[in-house]
């Protein structure tokens, strides 16, 4: 089975000393794609760096995560609006608003994140959108911007079955990680209500591990263990949901093909 973990930050500090060990666990447990979500201006190097290293397994994205969003945000994102024509940018990401730590930048936060969803418009490029206690806000923001060029998958889905249809309906997917697997975490009602074709699988790496290493660090090997719940909650095969969960992704970031490496 061939599985694709569409957001892992496997350049992060919490991999330094078994980066090896972790990249060759996740070939082994089929996973053949990786996409590395930016943070901020200083995960740029070391993201591209683990792309130059390993070009045939990650793929580098663009973008100021919301919780990086201060005062000087408008001068971040002119530094990385010029990396834009960069080969190998497969995604805008990871964008968007979180109002769960801190609603001090608020207006910050959405004045960055309007400016990146026209960075998706004018390239093409698919957003991998950040959503935490934001997802009213956000999908507002998308709904009147939607000219049929904006696409992307919102990363670890946390809202609802209405919210969830609103979002296929404009054209976007899920992203369902470890979460899935939590007992009682209500997602597993949204991936039964929700098409195959709309969802994607992702990690968080190293955050948000699956049962049963939840609690743990995360890591992309764990990603059939996603697979498989989805598998037992919508009553396919393992088999079938790696197909097409990958078909999904690779058609979202890769438009059937495979990207110009940096």
């Amino acid at each position: 089975m061939d599985w694709i973990d569409t957001h892992s930050h496997l350049y992060s500090e919490e991999f330094r000393d078994d980066l090896s060990l972790v990249i060759q666990r996740a070939r082994e447990s089929g996973v053949s794609k990786i996409i590395l979500p930016n943070i901020d201006q200083h995960s740029i190097a070391p993201m591209d760096e683990l792309c130059k290293a390993c070009p045939d397994v990650f793929y580098p994205t663009l973008g100021l995560h919301p919780t990086s969003v201060d005062e000087k945000y408008s001068e971040i994102l002119d530094s990385m609006e010029k990396e834009l024509d960069k080969p190998g940018i497969v995604a805008i990401g990871e964008v968007g608003l979180d109002f769960y730590w801190d609603v001090s930048k608020k207006h910050e936060q959405e004045l960055a994140f309007a400016r990146q969803l026209e960075w998706a418009r004018d390239t093409g490029l698919p957003l991998i959108i950040h959503s935490r206690k934001s997802l009213e806000q956000i999908l507002e923001m998308i709904k009147p911007r939607q000219n049929g060029n904006l696409k992307g998958v919102f990363h670890c889905y946390p809202g609802d079955i209405p919210q969830s249809k609103r979002i296929t309906d404009l054209g976007f997917l899920l992203g369902i990680g470890g979460v899935v697997t939590f007992k009682n975490a209500g997602l597993a009602k949204v991936v039964q209500e929700t098409d195959l074709s709309y969802i994607v699988l992702e990690t968080d790496a190293p955050y948000l591990s699956p049962v049963p290493y939840r609690g743990q660090r995360n890591e992309s090997s764990y990603i059939p263990l996603i697979g498989t719940k989805i598998s037992e909650i919508k009553q396919l095969s393992t088999e079938e949901v790696a197909r097409k969960t990958t078909q999904s992704a690779i058609k979202l970031f890769f438009n059937d093909g495979e990207p110009k490496m940096i």
